[in-house]
């Protein structure tokens, strides 16, 4: 599958050429005869025979991007004075701050925000704990904890490297959910360590955003501080994905008119997103589900399975399948991965039922080509932003939280991932809903705040019933 230019791999070149007009041209054509794409052009200064111009750029990838300035360096009379990553740029000293919330313009204020004031909030705190969520940016803090052991499909870069991935993270909570979240970046990639670090940090938090941590490692994080912690914990690799993709999956079967309850999905992947996904699936009604790994089909008796692949063992494949994924496949109504690239063929979704719902999640290579897929199926999703239907994650984590802050929840639960998806599914009107569209833009009008309202009731409600 060939990859179109990115602004992911945008780049800026400063050259010095010729006065010329015609000498302009030639960049267009130089950069056009390596497959890039100019997206602006900006004199710097102008002389009688010289000019300085910033030519914008995207690239495929590094290697396109050095094949794009080398191209402009050959030019007759084109000097290449320098070159600028723009994304690199981007992150230069890091892309969130902390800022004050209240002025401290003279000794008033500071004595109020500070000694001695402050000193009767604490007291108030010490006799009342609750209050710390009322009193503290508790009330509006996620911790986005990573060990860095498995960063945007790029594996063990430690946690250094995955600092900018939870910057990222930390901004998104901030543009799309007003959640002041901070990224905690672990030197340690022991569970005892992780488990005890982010519990004695967690005082500080009104929820705990796990991310980037390995399976199976993932599993036992999560469950041992679900149950040491009396605040929210989200593995959103796992939940975040599973959430969108039940929401995706809602819209997909409205449109070929099929129910959940009632299709055969065959599943590509049993890591945290595929055991997530499936677990929720089953949580909203899905039964006949076929779960393959590396090995091929997962099915009672298998020899080779740990906790998490038993557990899917026993309780999917109800004919207890023995096959491989391409057998799977054949006669299911749905396929979702979340495993490797290129794993299926466009022959493989032609077997299926009619009016097939693909969701090709593995990033950047999906398990089958899109286009190849759109050939047969009648909805295609994936996790690229270049064809519709990208399951996002960033979709459903900010409005989760929102809800789950809003509410001052102590826990997260199925119930709230359904109603979460429900809502997500549902800002897609009916007159809107269609083939391309099954899921909304990142930037939908009041997308976070629906699935917010969604989970703080539903979060709510809980509690009352306890």
């Amino acid at each position: 599958m060939a990859t179109l230019p990115s602004v992911s791999y945008s780049l800026t070149v400063r050259l010095e050429l010729d006065g010329r007009g015609s000498a302009v041209g030639s960049l267009t054509n130089a950069v056009e005869h390596v497959g890039g794409l100019i997206t602006a052009l900006d004199v710097a200064s102008s002389g009688h025979e010289r000019i300085r111009i910033d030519v914008t750029c995207a690239a495929r990838d590094t290697d396109h991007a050095q094949a794009i300035v080398d191209a402009l360096g050959a030019l007759e009379g084109v000097v290449v004075h320098k070159v600028s990553d723009r994304t690199f740029l981007l992150h230069i000293g890091g892309k969130i701050e902390m800022k004050s919330k209240v002025s401290l313009r003279n000794r008033d204020e500071l004595s109020m925000a500070y000694t001695p004031g402050v000193a009767r909030v604490s007291q108030a705190i010490a006799a009342n704990p609750a209050d710390a969520r009322r009193l503290t940016i508790k009330r509006n803090s996620v911790a986005v904890v990573t060990d860095g052991s498995a960063v945007l499909g790029l594996g063990n870069i430690g946690p250094q490297a995955a600092m900018p991935v939870m910057e990222g993270k930390a901004a998104l909570f901030k543009r799309f959910a007003d959640i002041d979240a901070w990224p905690i970046a672990l030197d340690t990639q022991d569970m005892d360590e992780i488990v005890g670090t982010v519990k004695a940090i967690a005082p500080g938090f009104g929820g705990i955003n796990l991310e980037d941590i390995s399976a199976p490692r993932c599993f036992e994080v999560e469950e041992r501080l679900r149950e040491v912690l009396d605040i929210p914990v989200f593995h959103d690799d796992q939940h975040g994905t599973a959430i969108v993709v039940l929401a995706a999956l809602r819209n997909a079967l409205r449109v070929v008119k099929k129910n959940l309850g009632e299709v055969r999905i065959a599943m590509s992947g049993a890591g945290a997103a595929g055991t997530a996904i499936l677990k929720l699936l089953m949580h909203a009604g899905a039964s006949d589900v076929i779960v393959c790994d590396v090995h091929g089909a997962v099915y009672q008796g298998r020899g080779d399975t740990d906790p998490n692949l038993s557990w899917i063992a026993d309780n999917t494949n109800p004919a207890g399948y023995t096959g491989d994924l391409k057998g799977a496949v054949s006669g299911a109504d749905v396929f979702i991965g979340v495993s490797a690239p290129n794993v299926l063929g466009g022959e493989d979704i032609a077997e299926m039922n009619q009016d097939p719902v693909i969701f090709a999640l593995a990033n950047p290579e999906p398990e089958v080509d899109p286009e190849v897929a759109h050939l047969h199926a009648s909805v295609v999703a994936t996790g690229r932003s270049d064809y519709p239907n990208q399951i996002n994650n960033v979709l459903v984590f900010p409005g989760f939280f929102r809800g789950l802050l809003d509410a001052q929840s102590h826990h997260v639960d199925a119930n709230m991932m359904v109603a979460a998806a429900d809502a997500l599914a549902d800002t897609v009107t009916e007159g809107e809903r269609g083939p391309h569209y099954v899921i909304p833009s990142v930037f939908h009008t009041d997308l976070a705040q629906q699935v917010a309202a969604a989970v703080r009731e539903v979060a709510v409600s809980g509690r009352s019933g306890e």
